[in-house]
């Protein structure tokens, strides 16, 4: 009996997730978050490499004036060594709403946080932060209690270790948050490249956040503008 009663619990659980589908983002329904990628927590993290690390962080923030979505940024004990947010996240947001919370781990958990969250208006959340497995996981979390929609953006989420990341990217995936690349993001907050931004604006973005990409554009247009076949080429397509 207790067998069927857990078989019977799964099959509804699967039906509920196919009727609802998988959650989408619409760039007129999202909003981004920025959660304590700070230049003393930075140092914390191990499981993605610095360089490409600072980078990430900082294109997570371009998200928001490249899509125009409402954005949202916290600290926390930014006076303490936990320290500021790196200059490059505050020059893209001139305008954007920072919480400085001064003791609240889960940033769900200061009121004024809440209330900016709230005001944005919107109904789905791009989030990253550092550490993984406590402030993007637990903010996470606390977003989906709320009926919110959640997109943690992996790439922009750091912590001590790989085994950790994978372990927190786990529990959010399981309470129902989509963790996604970068890229991802991207491309579904654009949706098409013929859209506004398109082609356009997201590939010069792409070429200074994702060179790899990047440079296939490059490559291409150099192509276009400048390319002969060589020998054996023509084949080839």
């Amino acid at each position: 009996m207790l067998a069927f009663r857990l078989l019977t619990s799964v099959l509804v659980l699967a039906v509920s997730v196919l009727a609802s589908g998988t959650p989408r983002i619409d760039k007129n329904k999202a909003a981004l978050l920025v959660v304590d990628h700070q230049v003393g927590l930075f140092h914390m993290v191990k499981d993605i490499n610095p360089s490409e690390y600072v980078n990430n962080i900082v294109a997570h923030a371009a998200l928001g004036p490249l899509f125009s979505l409402p954005t949202v940024l916290t600290t926390s004990a930014e006076t303490g060594p936990n320290g500021p947010l790196p200059k490059e996240i505050l020059q893209l947001h001139p305008n954007s709403t920072i919480v400085r919370r001064n003791g609240e781990v889960n940033a769900w958990h200061s009121e004024e946080f809440r209330a900016a969250v709230r005001a944005t208006g919107r109904t789905q959340f791009i989030l990253a932060g550092i550490t993984t497995d406590v402030c993007t996981t637990f903010l996470a979390l606390s977003l989906v209690e709320e009926g919110f929609e959640v997109f943690a953006n992996a790439d922009a989420s750091g912590t001590f270790n790989k085994a950790i990341a994978d372990d927190a990217n786990d529990r959010m995936r399981g309470a129902g948050v989509q963790v996604l690349s970068f890229f991802a993001v991207i491309c579904e907050l654009m949706g098409d490249w013929r859209s506004t931004p398109g082609a356009a604006q997201v590939l010069p973005f792409l070429d200074r956040f994702l060179p790899s990409y990047g440079y296939l554009a490059r490559a291409h247009a150099a192509a276009t503008n400048n390319g002969t076949i060589l020998p054996g080429e023509a084949g080839l397509n």
